[in-house]
């Protein structure tokens, strides 16, 4: 496998502080449902859409205002042959502060191009990344089921 990973950025005119609150309130962006905390250190939580995706992520890193990254321990996606390609990726969000603004550059590494799941699951992270984060950042109020 190579090193290229899926990764997308955003600005928004929020702070550093703002964009991590969003980014914790994962149940605010990322359509389907959630179970567990989101917001503290070494907790799981599961992700479920339908019967199309399950995964559960372990909060590896939260430094307020600058990182969030999570560690998938588990992964279900009914769509592909290997049902388990998300398992053992990281999933991180690096924050910055970039002039008036606040950059988040998103990573899912292992996720990678010569991977089933790269072209359905990039396109996904795309619009909720660039969708439903950037407009949860914008205006705090949480965004609707982007894939329904």
């Amino acid at each position: 496998m190579n090193s290229q990973n899926f990764a997308t950025t955003i600005l928004v005119d929020q702070s550093p502080e703002a964009v991590f609150a969003a980014i914790n309130n994962v149940r605010g962006w990322w359509s389907g449902q959630i179970d567990g905390n989101t917001d503290k250190a070494g907790s799981e939580f599961t992700y479920r859409y339908k019967d199309v995706h399950r995964s559960k992520q372990k909060i590896t890193e939260l430094v307020p205002g600058k990182k969030v990254a999570w560690h998938v321990v588990d992964s279900d996606l009914s769509f592909i042959k290997k049902r388990s390609e998300w398992t053992g990726t990281d999933i991180v969000f690096d924050i910055s502060q970039k002039g008036e603004k606040t950059e988040v550059r998103f990573t899912h590494a292992g996720l990678a191009p010569e991977i089933e799941c790269y072209g359905n699951c990039s396109n996904a992270w795309g619009i909720l990344i660039k969708g439903n984060l950037r407009n949860l950042i914008s205006t705090g109020k949480n965004q609707p089921d982007v894939f329904a």
